[in-house]
């Protein structure tokens, strides 16, 4: 298990790259830096005990377009990626040009919590374009590495990383190609064949629906998964009187009407080892030019390590999430309660959140219920989130009143510093013998709880609220009740059900009642969920989902 939190898996990511880099914090005053790597420093000459806790506005000078600056402003404001061709200078004065990317880091809330600028020094094409003289051979060199960097830059999912390395990279390159990746074992795990004419792309498609014997029969493939560092791909004609040996019929016949003149294969090398190859073919036997040889060098090395930071990404995540599912509970059987529930992790495939939901079965046929949300999202909060359930289960199973319970969870936190903010409802369902239910509930910060009642009216539960766990508190309110008849249905839920940036708190909280309010008389408890999160969760939420949903029978 990799115990990074994002940021640091970022730092990793960015520390022996080739291209400068600086976090900045705009929860800060002015936005300072807290992070630049070492190509930051070799780029702009100031060393980074100069520039930590200054904002970044020191590279500027009198050459900077102020219009440029404005609308960089702009897209910043507004949380977009933000991208710039700017003037900048270095820490002796001499002006550089700067292709600079600012991109927003969100937490769960929506807030802009952290910024990651890179920025690739473009001085010898601005130069080169400005006197008239420019090399359009670098310059389309330099946009094609731009393009792969940025379009990597978008995703964090690993197979659609790799092909969108294809997508962008082997169309200005060669006739058509492919990426192939390997696992640990150097197995291949993922091939995506891309053709540079319209035409062909049903033939790419189908090729890259075979079987890998193709690749694995390669030996131009097996030399640069094991080429060592250093290595420089070079073009060479297509063997083709060796492939009906190593090919299927089928294959041998896609590869040809692809166009088998000469190739490239090049190792797409990470820090540790080599995590696949791009293959460039041409239909023509001298189809590389000098200049092609070297951008897929760099394309070789840059893609290289873009794919390695979506790996340690996704191995944060399944670790927390990994953590994150261990400390949910498997739902217990109680008599006379229909119970379902749902944990459904966020969109952001970088981050892991503290949902979670609690059924406890107590004293004398009471059943306490809860929901909480650590504030977060990464390993400290999915920790934290076990530490706050195991309180609760604690001071529940003494019998404690709700408020009680939370008042006590609220004083270890603060007092041990658990957690940053946590937000919480706990009720205690309990039977009264003669036919009737009470429920009695209380809220540390967190959404109010819905009742359904027959015939389809939804009361929400917006009473006994307490300030989030971890925050000074407010004097102490009394515990909530209220009566639940035979049939009505509890929901319980984290605020990603509710709430997100398109769509206000008090919107989500009205779009849940009346889909809630629509369910048929009946649904069971997990008919009741699946509608729910049909309805209000969508395909990118930007938060956890927790969701515990109670019928009484």
């Amino acid at each position: 298990m990799i115990d990074l939190t994002p940021e640091e898996a970022l730092r990793l990511a960015l520390v022996d790259g080739e291209v400068a880099a600086c976090i900045s914090d705009p929860t800060q005053p002015d936005d300072p830096l807290i992070w630049v790597n070492p190509a930051f420093e070799q780029l702009t000459g100031h060393p980074a005990s100069e520039v930590l806790g200054r904002n970044c506005r020191f590279l500027q000078g009198t050459g900077t377009d102020p219009a440029a600056l404005g609308e960089l402003r702009t897209a910043i404001d507004e949380g977009r990626t933000a991208g710039a061709l700017l003037l900048n200078y270095r820490r002796d004065g001499t002006p550089f040009w700067n292709q600079l990317v600012i991109m927003p880091v969100h937490d769960s809330t929506g807030a802009v919590v952290r910024r990651v600028a890179v920025q690739t020094d473009v001085t010898a094409r601005v130069e080169a374009e400005q006197a008239g003289l420019g090399d359009d051979r670098s310059a389309a060199r330099l946009d094609l590495l731009a393009r792969v960097s940025d379009e990597l830059a978008l995703h964090l999912d690993y197979n659609d990383a790799v092909d969108a390395l294809a997508d962008v990279a082997i169309p200005p390159l060669a006739t058509w190609g492919f990426v192939a990746v390997t696992d640990e074992r150097g197995r291949f795990e993922h091939v995506h064949v891309v053709a540079g004419s319209a035409a062909d792309v049903a033939l790419a498609d189908r090729l890259g629906a075979q079987d890998v014997s193709w690749l694995q029969r390669s030996p131009r493939t097996l030399g640069a998964l094991a080429s060592p560092p250093g290595y420089v791909a070079e073009p060479f004609p297509v063997d083709v009187g060796s492939l009906p040996g190593r090919t299927t019929p089928a294959q041998l016949a896609l590869l040809q009407r692809l166009g088998l003149g000469s190739a490239m294969v090049v190792p797409l090398r990470a820090r540790e080892r080599v995590l696949g190859v791009l293959c460039l073919v041409h239909e023509k036997t001298d189809g590389f030019t000098p200049d092609t040889v070297v951008t897929a060098a760099h394309l070789g090395r840059r893609a290289g390590l873009a794919l390695e930071n979506v790996r340690l990404f996704l191995a944060q995540r399944s670790a927390a999430l990994t953590l994150q599912h261990s400390l949910l509970p498997e739902i217990p059987h109680v008599p006379g309660l229909d119970v379902a529930a749902s944990y459904l992790p966020s969109s952001r495939l970088a981050e892991v959140g503290g949902d979670w939901f609690d059924v406890l079965p107590l004293a004398g046929g009471t059943v306490g219920l809860a929901v909480g949300d650590v504030v977060g999202h990464d390993l400290r909060a999915a920790a934290a989130m076990g530490q706050l359930r195991s309180l609760l289960r604690s001071y529940a199973w003494e019998g404690s009143a709700p408020g009680a319970v939370l008042d006590r969870i609220d004083g270890v936190v603060r007092g041990l510093d658990l957690a940053d903010i946590a937000t919480c409802v706990y009720a205690r369902w309990t039977p009264d013998g003669v036919g009737g239910v009470r429920l009695d509930y209380a809220r540390a910060g967190h959404p109010p709880p819905m009742l359904r009642l027959p015939g389809g009216r939804v009361q929400r539960l917006d009473g006994s609220l307490r300030t989030p766990v971890g925050l000074p508190g407010l004097p102490t309110v009394p515990d909530a009740t209220v009566e639940v008849p035979a049939g009505a249905t509890l929901v319980l839920y984290t605020d990603g059900l509710v709430e997100r940036r398109d769509r206000a708190l008090a919107d989500g909280l009205a779009a849940l009642e009346a889909t809630l309010a629509a369910v048929p008389d009946g649904t069971d408890a997990a008919g009741v969920r699946d509608a729910l999160v049909g309805a209000l969760v969508g395909a990118q939420q930007e938060d956890d989902v927790c969701l515990l949903v109670v019928r009484r029978a």
